[in-house]
């Protein structure tokens, strides 16, 4: 048991080694990872954000995959197809890069809609489709998908709401520190850090292990309640058009327990609950048109988060 949580620990300390002063941001990987949910990274050109994604599918055990999305990618180049073989006389099937454990998108908003949508069903269902054929994909899985920030880019489709929904949370990359800057700049002057990342860390028997473990993390009542409070909130609040839906809850409840389980605890608390919302809320509400000329919707959330009493720290209790 605790040889597994070491292991994550050893994960992120070795991912921070190549993406330094990014700890929050690598641990919510592994938290989407437990939670079997995908990762949209979104920050400025050059922040590290497909670095990070090469280096965890290096600490993870797993097929690894990459889909560089451009506009001429075609959805049959994400899934697969069905080819007709001369030699054979036959169709033969030849499958995408989503037949993967971690497949990294990047750039996934330089895609057009309709291959953006290729991913709807492999993110949610755990299988593709291809000419009628369905195809499990085999667990774990996980999508992490890259996007520049929508205001500096020109020629990119946002993504809509149903493909944003299919995201556990959004997670946006800072600049780092000056500090951090300097060691970043020390270390790859004469390395290469992700070289360096020569074998898996955490494999697959652990990793379902955990996926299964996380499910029996406890949420006691008075935690659900205040969840839902929050959800409330963003289904009344004046600035929000479009609220948190059934979906949007069940996303936070489920990244709450992994972020318990990876800090060693059986019970989730209202810290994990309030730590994960602007994460896993942000992408998810739909904010009026007036309100969104002058405010984002991490500041409403925050402004929710404001108004609604967190309770006292608990214990485990059923």
């Amino acid at each position: 048991m605790e040889s597994k949580y070491s292991k994550i620990t050893q994960g992120v300390e070795a991912i921070q080694k190549v993406i330094m002063g990014q700890r929050p941001v690598i641990e919510k990987l592994f938290i989407a990872l437990l939670a079997e949910g995908h990762v949209l990274l979104e920050s400025v050109p050059g922040s590290g954000k497909t670095q990070l994604a090469k280096s965890f599918a290096k600490v993870v055990d797993g097929q690894f995959r990459r889909v560089q999305f451009t506009p001429d990618v075609l959805p049959s180049d994400v899934t697969g197809i069905q080819f007709f073989n001369p030699k054979t006389e036959d169709f033969q099937l030849r499958m995408g890069p989503v037949m993967s454990n971690i497949l990294l998108a990047d750039e996934i908003n330089r895609a057009t809609p309709k291959t953006q949508s290729s991913l709807l069903e492999v993110m949610e269902e755990k299988q593709t489709t291809i000419d009628g054929d369905t195809i499990p994909i085999e667990k774990p899985f996980i999508v992490i998908a890259t996007q520049n920030s929508i205001e500096s880019n020109q020629g990119t489709f946002p993504l809509p709401e149903a493909q944003l929904d299919r995201f556990l949370m959004k997670i946006t990359m800072d600049y780092p520190t000056l500090q951090v800057e300097k060691e970043i700049l020390r270390n790859y002057r004469v390395n290469e850090p992700l070289e360096e990342l020569s074998s898996a860390i955490l494999f697959k028997e652990d990793i379902l292990s955990l996926q299964a473990e996380v499910k029996h993390v406890q949420v006691g009542e008075v935690v659900t309640d205040y969840l839902l409070q929050v959800v409330r909130k963003t289904r009344e609040h004046p600035d929000v058009e479009l609220g948190i839906s059934t979906r949007g809850a069940l996303a936070l409840m489920r990244a709450s327990q992994a972020k318990a389980l990876i800090h060693g605890r059986n019970y989730v608390s209202p810290s994990d609950i309030k730590d994960l919302v602007p994460y896993i809320f942000s992408h998810r509400i739909q904010l009026t048109m007036e309100a969104s000329i002058q405010k984002t919707a991490t500041s409403v959330i925050e402004n929710i988060l404001q108004h609604v009493e967190v309770p006292v720290e608990v214990g485990e209790r059923d």
